[in-house]
């Protein structure tokens, strides 16, 4: 199939979740994890109607961006992003997914300060427990909301997570529940916030993420193929 026939796939895939859960596919964002796809490939997937492009890579995405592969469409940083590299990042995404950490956030409100302007950010949340992947754990996230609630340079919008690796069908809907519940809770407790995104599901598990409270996914194989690491 090519890659508009894929992200045509998909959104009936979402329009079906969403209805599941109450909703209509108009209300879910689809990002295109388009890491290790060409400038070209991008603009291809803006022109069949993606919502936004997602970036794992510092490199890449500076690279892309001096290309004009985003154009038209909002680029997302969905990768871990290292403190050492946020001030290519701040200003350049329109949304910094994947932040995980106190260290991080103050970092990231530095360099939107020096360059005054707001950063829009999610929080990233570490659902599994995983050490090998960064991110909140539940019982730090309302401390790490306040905290960015506090930051006159950040805005933050809500959540993201990427589970533990699913190794059977629905085997996610747990912890997509888990950050769902606290999504609800926080935003209850927040004073005056912003969230507005629960960025849950990928291409294996997003109508799961969906039907369980999504209302962004990030899709990178289903739409552009399986990445080629040997390159």
């Amino acid at each position: 199939m090519t890659l508009e026939e894929n992200i045509a796939r998909i959104r009936a895939e979402i329009d079906e979740a969403a209805r599941q859960s109450g909703r209509i596919g108009a209300q879910i964002t689809l990002v295109g994890a388009s890491k290790m796809n060409d400038a070209d490939t991008c603009r291809r997937a803006i022109a069949a109607g993606i919502d936004a492009l997602g970036e794992n890579r510092v490199q890449e995405m500076t690279k892309k961006l001096a290309e004009h592969a985003y154009d038209g469409a909002p680029l997302h940083f969905i990768g871990h992003l290292q403190r050492n590299k946020v001030k290519q990042v701040v200003g350049k995404a329109a949304l910094i997914q994947s932040v995980g950490s106190e260290a991080l956030l103050r970092e990231i409100e530095k360099a939107a300060s020096q360059q005054e302007l707001v950063q829009d950010i999610l929080l990233e949340v570490n659902i599994g427990g995983e050490e090998a992947k960064s991110g909140f754990a539940p019982a730090q996230l309302y401390a790490a909301a306040e905290l960015a609630a506090q930051l006159p340079h950040i805005r933050c919008l809500g959540l993201m997570t990427i589970p533990p690796v699913a190794h059977f069908p629905h085997e996610n809907c747990p912890y997509f529940e888990k950050v769902h519940r606290l999504y609800v809770d926080i935003s209850e407790k927040m004073y005056d916030n912003k969230w507005e995104y629960i960025s849950m599901g990928m291409s294996g598990d997003f109508a799961d993420a969906i039907r369980c409270g999504s209302n962004m996914v990030r899709v990178g194989t289903a739409i552009f193929g399986a990445r080629d690491y040997t390159k």
